[in-house]
Parts: C-alpha cells; sequence; structure tokens
C-alpha cells in the first residue's frame, strides 16, 4: 500500500438512500452493494441542504451553507463570500493531481482549482447519461497520473428528467407496475407511480455507471490505495423531497470505503452529514485542514471509537432562486437526535413556495397534485397543509411517525422535549454564527430578494451580484 492514498469522490443527484444496500429491494444495486460490503454503509447520513449547489459546497468546503454563504443555486449567482478553502484547492496545494468529472454548480469557481475537467453536455448532463465514457474517462484519468490524485465524479442521474432509458442503461427499464411511490410522499396514484418508475430506472443506471468507474479503478491498479466516498447531493423531487427540510429531502446514502481502516461491511448507525466529508479526506490523507471546520473525520467510527461522537444533526433551507417563479426564499432551519426532530421556520405567516411549485405542477409535474392530496389519508393530507404553510414550530418522533406526519409541536406532553430542542438549535445557529438568526439580518434578505424578483431575471446575467455578501457577512 502506498504512503499516500488516492482520492475518488463519486456524487449522484437528487436520490435517497432507495438502494439495496439500504434495504430497498424494488431494484437491486449491486455495485453499491459491493462498495457497502467492502467498507462501511452510514445509515443515518445527511446533506446540509436539499438543493444542488448548497449541498455541493458544503461537501467541497466543509461549511453550513449559512456559512459559506452558497445558499441557493449558482445558476441564480448565489456564491461563497469570500474564497474559502476547498478539497481541490488544499490537494491541489498538497502535491495531488486534481480532476472533476461532470458539473460544479458552486460560485466563486475560482474556489474550487481542479487541474482537470471533463463535462461534456453530449455524455454528461441532464439530458445525456453516457455512463460507460463516464468511466472511459475517469479510467485514463486514474492511470495517467503519476502523482497521488482526487478525483471527484458527479453523475447526473437521478436529476429530472426521470429517462427511462440512457445508451441502452438499464436493459430492461421498470414500469408502473414495478413500484410504489416511496412512503413519505404519502400519495399514491397510476400517475406518481410511473414517474416512480423511472426514478428507479435513473438508480439502476446509476449503480451500473458506478460499477464500470470501480471496474476502472480495479483496473489501474491503485485500487488497494484509494479511499472511496460516494454520497449524494439530497433527496428526490418528489413532493416533501428536494427543496424540503424533511427526512426524505435531507437523508441519503453515505458509503466509505477506506483501505486499511475498518472491517469489510461494516453498518453504521450513527449521525453523519456531508460536512463531514472534507475533514475524513484529509485525516485520510494527514493533511491539517487550513481552517476550523464544524464537521468531523468519520475514522472514529471505523475505529469503534464511538464515545463523544455527535448527539444532533442540523439541516437548513434558505433559498435555491429568485425568479421565474415565485421566490424560493422561505428559511428554515432543523435539528434532531436520535429520535425527535424539530423545524424551526424563521418567516411567519407564509405560504411556503416549495410546496406551490410541487402541487401546482410549476415546472415539475413529478409532485403529488391537490386532487390526489384530498383521496390520501387523513394525517397525510393534513402534513400537506402543514407543509404548504408551516407554524413557527414543527415537531416529529420519528421513531413513531419515521415519515413525519403528525406534528406534535403543540402537544403538552412533548414541550420540554421541543423547548430543549429549540435551545440545541438555537446554540448552533450562534456558534455557527448563523446570519439569518439576526432579524435585521433577515429582513434585508427578504428585502433584495424582492427587488431582484422586480428585475425579472437580471440575478442570471453574467455581471450580477448579489449585495447579501457585503451585509450579512462583512
Amino acid at each position: 500500500m502506498s504512503d499516500r492514498l488516492n482520492v475518488l469522490l463519486i456524487t449522484s443527484e437528487d436520490n435517497g438512500p432507495h438502494l439495496s444496500c439500504y434495504g430497498d429491494q424494488t431494484i437491486q444495486t449491486p455495485n453499491l452493494d459491493r462498495l457497502a460490503n467492502e467498507g462501511a454503509c452510514f445509515e443515518q447520513a445527511f446533506v446540509t441542504q436539499a438543493i444542488c449547489s448548497p449541498s455541493r459546497a458544503s461537501i467541497l468546503s466543509g461549511l453550513y451553507p449559512h456559512q459559506g454563504g452558497q445558499f441557493g443555486l449558482a445558476t441564480h449567482k448565489y456564491t461563497m463570500h469570500r474564497l474559502f478553502p476547498t478539497l481541490p484547492g488544499v490537494l491541489g496545494q498538497a502535491g495531488y493531481r486534481t480532476g472533476r468529472i461532470g458539473k460544479l454548480h458552486v460560485l466563486p469557481e475560482s474556489a474550487c482549482p481542479f487541474e482537470f475537467v471533463w463535462n461534456e453536455p453530449a455524455r454528461i448532463s441532464f439530458s445525456h447519461r453516457d455512463v460507460r465514457m463516464t468511466a472511459d474517462v475517469a479510467g485514463e484519468f486514474m492511470r495517467d497520473c503519476a502523482e497521488p490524485f482526487f478525483l471527484m465524479v458527479n453523475y447526473s442521474d437521478a436529476h429530472l428528467p426521470w429517462l427511462p432509458q440512457e445508451f441502452g442503461i438499464p436493459e430492461q427499464p421498470l414500469t408502473a407496475d414495478d413500484v410504489r411511490v416511496p412512503p413519505a410522499v404519502g400519495v399514491d396514484s397510476p400517475r406518481l407511480r410511473a414517474h416512480t418508475a423511472n426514478y428507479y430506472n435513473c438508480l439502476s443506471r446509476l449503480d451500473t455507471g458506478i460499477g464500470m468507474l470501480l471496474d476502472e479503478l480495479d483496473k489501474s491498479g491503485k485500487a488497494e490505495d484509494t479511499i472511496v466516498i460516494f454520497i449524494t447531493d439530497h433527496g428526490p423531487q418528489f413532493s416533501r423531497g428536494k427543496g424540503a427540510i424533511y427526512e426524505l429531502s435531507v437523508r441519503v446514502p453515505f458509503i466509505v470505503r477506506w483501505p486499511g481502516k475498518g472491517s469489510p461491511g461494516m453498518v453504521k448507525n450513527h449521525m453523519v452529514s456531508c460536512i463531514d466529508v472534507m475533514p475524513t479526506i484529509l485525516d485520510a490523507l494527514n493533511i491539517e485542514a487550513p481552517e476550523p471546520l464544524p464537521g468531523r473525520s468519520v475514522r472514529p467510527l471505523f475505529d469503534n471509537e464511538v464515545e463523544g461522537w455527535r448527539t444532533h444533526i442540523f439541516c437548513e433551507w434558505t433559498t435555491s432562486h429568485p425568479f421565474p417563479l415565485p421566490s424560493f426564499l422561505f428559511p428554515q432551519r432543523s435539528v434532531r437526535d436520535g429520535r425527535y426532530k424539530l423545524i424551526l421556520t424563521l418567516v411567519n405567516d407564509q405560504d411556503n413556495p416549495v410546496e406551490n411549485y410541487y402541487t401546482q405542477q410549476v415546472l415539475v409535474d413529478t409532485g403529488a397534485m391537490q386532487s390526489e392530496i384530498d383521496q390520501s389519508p387523513e394525517d397525510v393530507a393534513r402534513a400537506y397543509d402543514s407543509w404548504r404553510r408551516p407554524k413557527r414550530f414543527e415537531l416529529y418522533d420519528l421513531q413513531a411517525d419515521p415519515h413525519e406526519f403528525k406534528d406534535l409541536a403543540e402537544e403538552p406532553a412533548y414541550a420540554d422535549i421541543r423547548a430543549n430542542l429549540l435551545q440545541i438549535l438555537e446554540t448552533w445557529q450562534s456558534e455557527t454564527e448563523d446570519p439569518l438568526a439576526d432579524p435585521e439580518k433577515l429582513a434585508r434578505l427578504i428585502e433584495e430578494d424582492l427587488e431582484v424578483q422586480a428585475t425579472r431575471g437580471e440575478d442570471k446575467k453574467p455581471d450580477f451580484k448579489w449585495k447579501y455578501v457585503d451585509y450579512l457577512y462583512g
């Protein structure tokens, strides 16, 4: 084994742990199962925010979105407020050859200086997904590196559109009769089952592609010297998924194969976050983090040194874009322990634009329509009402109610639990310097968001810059 490990960081888009190694038997995912069987499968893994750019910025920088400033989509010019250290930057300075396959979607791009980039739209994009060529390009990169490498491979599956077959994969696509809608959606219909089938077809193609990628790593002769990490950026684009702050949106697969660490087939139930990716990689490579990070390396979990591991996980939602839809600015924060989860909505008496986006079928048709919601069980219909216009607090018992259909926030018997979680959440906001905990700063962000909405698309022009970078962070 080499003294310096390589790093293969694999990400997918818009999928939860709907894989056979996580117990979902709708499809078989033998290649991800293999990776899990050779490493560790983390069953309680979460992203920081359920939208692409904020989550990917957290993976690459180790920061919460509200810390770095990338709390909306790079497409709409949301950006980190300064050049934070990131994995490609730190590893490049440490002598690693860095490469990226697929999109970045984090600003400023100069904060993530990959040496090699392959992002061919006809082969790896939302419209085209050639997993064979993706593996071939990755294999060439890995074989040609004389120095240790850091390669990030970003698959487009399972982002919309959910393509049933691309470049002949999968060979036999599923149909609506083969699947059921994820239980956390709470709504079922033939229409949604048809969408679900294609969601799983994307996951089948993803698994096939990752198998090809791992085969290329084996062929390079460097597999025994490479730490492999697989994570997705957030949950699927169903109602109560992507863009929300519920478990369907923030809970993700996370698999780590670390040469020389742990035993094959480890299953870990300790709570981990995408902010742990950067400290884990730096720890594996014996590189000190240039700045303090809120996450931590998962090395102790591989070594079964679990005393003192985190007891709470934190997630957030701020926005994704201001236009052309009604603005998605709807700040929320959440904290959960091993059983209970508290959601705090920072704006009061407002409809949630994310719910409207799904239910009104704005640009996407994978959400539950109101007519379907009306035919659902009473507790599900109430949950959709709560999502549409949430109260300041929501509280869920995830042991009794894993899909978050029964809000307990106003139940007197749970008052102490709510108060305790709120105190922990507010302490986290203070320690991580959440700017939106300050009502005046939140009001300024809302005001700027309204101004940008009125420009009807100025935020997509090349020279547009948000002012929040100055007044939220100085």
